[in-house]
C-alpha cells in the first residue's frame, strides 16, 4: 500500500473520530441542558446540596486530572521510545480512571442505598443520568487502554499503535475537560460555591 493511500486512511481516520467527539459533545450538551432544566424538580425529594458530599468529589477531580498528566507523559514517552516509561505511566492512568470510577459507583451506591434513586425525581433522574454518562465514558476508556495495551504487549510498538495512543489520549482528555464542567456545573453549583 502506498505512503499516499495510507496517508488518506489516517487522516479519515483522525476526521471520523473528531466527528464522534463532536457527537458526544452534542450528547453531554443535551445532558447538561437537561439537569439545568431539571434541577429543581425534586418532588418535595433532596435538593443537589442535600446529597452531594464535597470530599469524595474532591478526591474523584484529582484522581482524574492526575490521570490527564500521566497519560500526557505516556504519550511523550512514547514518542521519545521510552517504552517501558509509556507503560508505567499508562498503568497509573489506568489505576487513576479506576480510582475515579469506583469513587463515583460508590456515590451511586450510597445514594441509592439512601434511597435517593433516578426513580425519585426527575432532579435525581437528570443527575443519574448525567454523571453515569460520564462514568460509562470513563469505562469504555478503560476497556480501550486495556485492549491497546495486550495489543501493544503482543505487536509492539508503530505509528499505527502512536496514533491509536494519540487518540485514546485525546478522548481522556475529553472525558477531563467534560468532568470539569460537571464537576462545575453539578457539584460545585450545588453546594452553592
Amino acid at each position: 500500500m502506498s505512503a499516499h493511500v495510507m496517508g488518506e486512511r489516517e487522516s479519515t481516520a483522525r476526521f471520523g473520530f473528531w466527528l464522534y467527539l463532536l457527537s458526544d459533545v452534542m450528547i453531554f450538551g443535551a445532558l447538561f441542558a437537561t439537569f439545568m432544566i431539571l434541577r429543581g424538580g425534586t418532588a418535595g425529594g433532596p435538593t443537589d446540596a442535600d446529597i452531594i458530599e464535597p470530599f469524595p468529589v474532591l478526591l474523584q477531580t484529582l484522581a482524574l486530572l492526575a490521570s490527564s498528566f500521566t497519560v500526557a507523559v505516556a504519550v511523550l514517552a512514547a514518542r521519545a521510545g521510552k517504552l517501558q516509561t509509556m507503560k508505567l505511566y499508562l498503568w497509573a492512568t489506568f489505576l487513576l480512571g479506576a480510582t475515579f470510577l469506583g469513587l463515583e459507583l460508590a456515590e451511586f451506591i450510597n445514594l441509592v442505598g439512601e434511597g435517593h434513586s433516578w426513580r425519585e425525581s426527575a432532579f435525581l433522574s437528570s443527575f443519574f443520568a448525567l454523571v453515569g454518562t460520564h462514568g460509562l465514558h470513563i469505562t469504555i476508556g478503560l476497556l480501550w487502554l486495556v485492549v491497546w495495551l495486550a495489543y501493544y504487549q503482543k505487536r509492539g510498538m508503530n505509528d499505527g499503535m502512536q496514533r491509536r495512543l494519540g487518540l485514546f489520549a485525546l478522548f481522556w482528555h475529553f472525558l477531563d475537560i467534560i468532568w470539569i464542567w460537571l464537576f462545575t456545573i453539578v457539584y460545585m453549583f450545588g453546594v452553592g460555591v
